[in-house]
């Protein structure tokens, strides 16, 4: 009987800044957020591996635009998992807050939590331990970055401080698998908004160094994101203090207002 193959995650590189993650035991993968299916079908004939599976976390194009090609390569034998509320191309199971994917292959399972806020209609997928998976993992889209959230096209600040708050409660050694690589940008921010940080000074310079040479910034854990990332932080005295600065405002400011504040910065920084 052959032995347990830990899984393994690894980045496809897409667009500029996108990465497909793609989960496999050297035999079977899941791809998350195909946004381009050359570099997914080039990476799976490189790597012997057999597609099936796709998970998908928002309806954006780049998450979603080589779903049809993959398919169309695959001779559609692959379910699409994927949120209610946006037609999302060739998704075949619908996912809601709770559901747990029971995947044979590659073996994993996966909760499913609803995280509006970048768009009304976006999920995340949260594997904890189990045989084949040594630390807790999590796929968040678009919600959560490296040192940053994503934009609010769609959902409102009080729902992405929710979903937010979702991961923040998720172990501290999960993993945390975002797709694109926003960080250094964020990082510029975060400092602006945190500049006596030290944790963020010094993550700033192990980032810098690891794009230096090409290599992604992620993934991230969650306890770290609790320590660098403004957005994680809204209840911390300097986060508050910045987004009073920023805003104008006195007095007590909701962690919902601060994100608010915070977001809005973001935007036109």
């Amino acid at each position: 009987m052959e032995k347990n193959t830990l899984l393994q995650v690894w980045p496809i590189p897409a667009f500029d800044d996108n990465y497909i993650w793609c989960i496999h035991d050297e035999h079977f993968a899941l791809v998350v957020d195909p946004g381009q299916s050359k570099p997914v079908l080039k990476y799976l004939e490189q790597k012997k591996l057999t597609l099936k599976g796709i998970l998908v976390t928002h309806h954006h194009a780049d998450h979603t635009g080589g779903i049809l090609e993959l398919l169309r390569a695959l001779d559609g034998s692959v379910p699409v998992y994927g949120p209610a509320g946006k037609d999302i191309p060739g998704c075949s199971n619908v996912v809601h807050e709770g559901d747990k994917l029971e995947i044979t292959q590659p073996r994993i399972s996966l909760k499913v939590s609803e995280v509006p806020g970048h768009t009304l209609s976006h999920v995340a997928y949260f594997a904890n331990m189990q045989a084949n998976v040594v630390e807790p993992i999590l796929f968040c889209g678009d919600t959560l970055f490296a040192c940053g959230c994503g934009r609010l096209f769609e959902g409102s600040p009080k729902q992405m401080s929710e979903s937010l708050a979702k991961f923040a409660a998720l172990p501290k050694n999960t993993l945390v698998y975002c797709t694109h690589e926003y960080t250094l940008s964020n990082i510029r921010f975060a400092l602006a908004v945190e500049p006596n940080n030290f944790n963020l000074i010094t993550w700033a310079q192990e980032a810098q160094a690891l794009r230096k040479l090409n290599l992604p910034t992620l993934p991230t854990t969650i306890g770290q994101e609790l320590q660098v990332n403004p957005f994680m932080r809204c209840d911390q005295s300097e986060v508050i203090e910045a987004a009073r600065q920023v805003s104008g405002r006195s007095g007590a400011l909701a962690p919902t207002e601060v994100l608010e504040v915070i977001r809005s910065w973001k935007d036109r920084f």
